[in-house]
């Protein structure tokens, strides 16, 4: 089984980076989150999942063992393949996850593309005491982000890509942005740097409250 793969990245794509490892190119499929933290060029080390079809051999990076290990966890409940299992990662961290599987938060797991409020509550069900208890840490926007990652690209180009690699539409996309535009807005006169991670989840609740 591969654990990690560690390399120059040497491309990416809306919901895939390329890592070479020993002179071979690695295609990692990762979340928004773990993608905003990654740069051509630079170094990263991802902790990888591979998925095993027949006609595929899928690898699927994270930032650190614990998201790989949830992301393991949440495929034991029926229905959910890696595609959801990755979606729900990129809507919410793991101690998010853990939270909202432990206080039934049909609300949070909604949030998350292709969840319905039966699919939630089957997930609760199946998921009880899986996924182990939430560590009760703040999340922050520099967890599930590599080590020895650049500084981030404008948040908007990162935004745009990371909700149009979770299937919106371009339009869809500019609603969310533009309804978060304040908060980042707000940041960048504060002299901090927009948090993508942070932005992304404001917009997909804005995105869920508009269906």
């Amino acid at each position: 089984m591969i654990a990690f793969v560690s390399g120059t990245v040497a491309a990416l794509a809306p919901d895939a980076a390329v890592v070479e490892v020993g002179g071979v190119g690695m295609a990692v499929q990762c979340t928004p989150n773990t993608l905003s933290a990654l740069r051509v060029g630079a170094h990263a080390r991802l902790a990888v999942s591979l998925v095993v079809r027949e006609d595929s051999l899928t690898l699927y990076g994270f930032a650190d063992d614990d998201e790989r290990q949830v992301f393991e966890l949440l495929q034991t409940a029926s229905g959910v393949g890696p595609r959801l299992a990755q979606a729900m990662l990129a809507v919410h961290t793991p101690d998010a996850l853990r939270r909202a599987v432990a206080q039934s938060d049909e609300k949070a797991l909604t949030a998350v593309p292709g969840i319905g409020r039966k699919g939630a509550q089957k997930l609760f069900l199946e998921l009880a005491g899986r996924l182990g208890e939430p560590a009760g840490a703040a999340e922050t926007a520099e967890a599930g982000h590599p080590a020895g990652a650049a500084a981030p690209a404008p948040w908007s180009e990162q935004l745009r890509a990371a909700l149009v690699g979770l299937g919106y539409s371009a339009h869809e996309a500019e609603g969310a942005i533009a309804a978060v535009t304040p908060a980042a807005e707000a940041a960048a006169a504060d002299g901090a740097v927009p948090k993508v991670s942070q932005l992304l989840r404001a917009a997909l609740r804005t995105l869920n409250r508009a269906r």
